[in-house]
């Protein structure tokens, strides 16, 4: 027989930060942006397999192009499972939401596998930093009062925690405290996810696991005072999740990519 714990775990592929663009050519300081996503697919494939559930955490194009984004749903259908995709701060909002309903991929609560996925978009137009407006913390706080008993995952683009990072201070969620206040409420909530800072990083708050992880592009330094970007291979996380709330995560990269990244940059 078998139980709910030992049942198969649901699978989702957290891919973020892809900075497509319009063109096939399109390079993000020396790293064309569309091979190096091709190349992060491939490995999901090759180490894991499919996914259940795919979550597209914003920056997914550089340029805001609908090209850009279209490019991103048609790689996507390399899987056999739907998709939900975030806004970043280089995203054009409105078109990729636009877009992404073309594709399936604009359900912002999903309820899959006994948990529940709060897609939240703290994206703000012309600026780096992210901020809550008071609709999503609404929607949030609602979607998780509506669901007591499922294990949560939320996700937005911005980290909402200090990352270690000098020059990323103050482009991270601005109302940070505005979203813990709600998190704090309800204990079913067991991960927050986010994109934006180009690497991983994983701690713990009040039992919550804060996750972020790496761009399908290029690497920001952990740690660094001012930007600076590192030779680390474009990367993924994979997440297993019980019905119980427990989970694993893994953070993988492909190693065989090949790329020449300009280290020199101030920006991006």
């Amino acid at each position: 027989m078998t139980t709910t714990e030992n049942a198969r775990p649901l699978r989702v592929l957290q891919l973020t930060d892809p900075h497509l663009m319009a063109g096939s050519d399109g390079t993000l300081l020396g790293v064309n942006t569309r091979n190096s996503l091709n190349a992060v697919i491939a490995e999901v494939l090759r180490s894991h397999g499919q996914p259940d559930l795919i979550l597209a955490t914003g920056d997914l194009a550089q340029d805001g192009s609908q090209e850009a984004y279209r490019f991103l749903g048609e790689r996507l259908g390399a899987f056999n499972c739907g998709s939900a995709w975030l806004a970043g701060n280089h995203d054009d909002a409105a078109r990729l939401y636009a877009i992404a309903a073309e594709y399936g991929a604009s359900q912002r609560h999903i309820v899959q596998g006994g948990w529940q996925f709060i897609l939240l978009d703290s994206s703000v137009p012309g600026q780096v930093y992210g901020e809550l407006a008071e609709s999503e913390l609404s929607f949030l706080a609602e979607r998780l009062e509506q669901n007591p008993d499922l294990p949560a995952l939320v996700t937005l683009h911005h980290h909402p925690v200090d990352v270690g990072a000098d020059w990323m201070q103050d482009i991270g969620l601005r109302n940070r405290d505005a979203f813990w206040q709600v998190i704090d409420r309800f204990p079913q909530v067991k991960v927050v996810l986010w994109g934006h800072i180009h690497q991983n990083l994983e701690q713990q708050r009040k039992g919550v696991h804060l996750m972020a992880t790496p761009s399908t592009c290029i690497q920001f330094t952990s740690g660094s005072r001012n930007f600076s970007v590192e030779e680390q291979a474009p990367g993924y996380r994979w997440l297993e999740l019980q019905a119980s709330g427990s989970f694993t995560t893994e953070v993988r990269r492909a190693l065989d990519f090949e790329f020449e990244l300009e280290l020199n940059s101030s920006g991006y």
